[in-house]
């Protein structure tokens, strides 16, 4: 069952997120205005070494005052493609530079309510080329041996989506090598 838009009204913008009301009709024929997030895209790089372990940030987020491992990601800037954004932030928030960046998957985490489209890369292997230009990303990045990324998942020690789908894909992979 698909539902039609009639249109739709900005109704706040700035460079990170867009919010919008949209006029649809569901099936039924009730129609209503539906709150919409639109916001610039995300890439997010999933860098495995040949120890099998991966490169990860312990960060704090504000929002809910948490704490938590992230994979590197960051907002694809205009003219860039989605795996030089996830080099470019491999490099910016950890110091180091991903080998060739491979397609892993593409998610759209909450398609209910935003259209964030979020590209997932892997890289097999990365050389240090200093420290981290990128200040405010991280407390600590270390590289985490594969075999307790599920233990601190179920720990809740990951928790954001991004990582979340690019650990996950990553551990299935190696299940299936």
């Amino acid at each position: 069952m698909r539902w039609k838009t009639h249109g739709e009204r900005q109704i706040y913008a700035n460079q990170w997120v867009n919010l919008f009301l949209v006029d649809v009709e569901q099936p039924d024929g009730r129609r209503w205005e539906h709150h919409v997030v639109r916001m610039r895209h995300l890439a997010v790089a999933a860098v495995v070494n040949d120890q099998r372990e991966i490169l990860m940030m312990w960060r704090h987020r504000f929002i809910t005052d948490s704490w938590a491992w992230e994979l590197p990601m960051g907002l694809i800037e205009e003219g860039e493609t989605p795996d030089e954004a996830a080099a470019r932030e491999v490099e910016e928030e950890t110091g180091w530079r991903p080998a060739s960046m491979k397609s892993l998957i593409y998610a759209e985490p909450a398609n209910g309510i935003t259209d964030s489209q979020h590209y997932v890369f892997r890289a097999d292997g990365a050389t240090q080329i200093g420290p981290p230009t990128e200040k405010n990303e991280s407390d600590r990045i270390e590289w985490i041996p594969l075999d307790r990324v599920r233990g601190m998942i179920d720990r809740r020690e990951i928790v954001s989506s991004g990582s979340l789908v690019g650990l996950l894909y990553v551990l299935m992979d190696e299940a299936i090598r």
